[in-house]
């Protein structure tokens, strides 16, 4: 039954991964923004931490190996910007969807595994609340670097939307003042429950297959 374990959990993985790249594609065109501005952004990072979480400690404690979170994210970083060269084959420039920075986040669950002795409580808690935390501040980095998102809207407007939803002027400012704060303190609450899924069903998956 090892043969079986081992290719559920694998099976996982990957389904984990590709999902991850299906919400960034979804939720990540126009680089995050849409008519609700930085709204996209607070939501996108939530949805992003945790999605990264669950895979990244499932895999990291499935491995027990302090380095395998990282290795998680790298894989999801390659399948996006694969996935990235099938819009840019359609015309659209290559940066019209941001590849979010899961890597760094990534690292931190691994250095708190690894800190603390490959315990998995300490990973869940502290691992988790860094990952919520670190990955809007990392995004919001990486949103600087790129062309004007709202140039890119307008120019741009996503091939699946009808006409009557083209992107209108955001009020950016209206809702939050903060999107980097709110997204890490909504991000650094759920991604601590979420890490506990992830790890949860590294220990189901054990029962499943005994």
């Amino acid at each position: 039954m090892v043969w079986l374990r081992r290719t559920t959990h694998y099976l996982f993985i990957v389904v984990v991964a590709v999902n991850s790249t299906l919400l960034t594609i979804n939720a990540g065109d126009y680089i995050f923004y849409t008519d609700w501005a930085w709204t996209s952004f607070v939501v996108f990072s939530i949805s992003q931490s945790t999605m990264l979480v669950v895979g990244a400690i499932y895999y990291m404690l499935f491995t027990g190996v302090p380095g395998t979170a990282t290795y998680y994210a790298t894989i999801m970083t390659i399948y996006t910007w694969v996935a990235k060269g099938a819009w840019f084959a359609l015309g659209y420039p290559y940066d019209f969807i941001v590849t979010p920075v899961w890597i760094p986040s990534a690292m931190l669950l691994d250095l708190t595994y690894w800190a603390t002795r490959r315990n998995k409580h300490a990973a869940i808690i502290i691992g988790g609340t860094l990952v919520g935390l670190s990955l809007p501040i990392f995004n919001m980095i990486n949103l600087l670097l790129v062309r004007d998102p709202l140039e890119m809207a307008f120019k741009y407007p996503r091939p699946t939307l009808p006409p009557y939803m083209t992107p209108i002027e955001p009020q950016v400012g209206k809702f939050y003042n903060s999107p980097v704060a709110l997204g890490s303190g909504a991000g650094a609450v759920l991604s601590v429950p979420i890490a506990a899924l992830g790890a949860k069903l590294n220990t189901w998956t054990y029962r499943w297959m005994a």
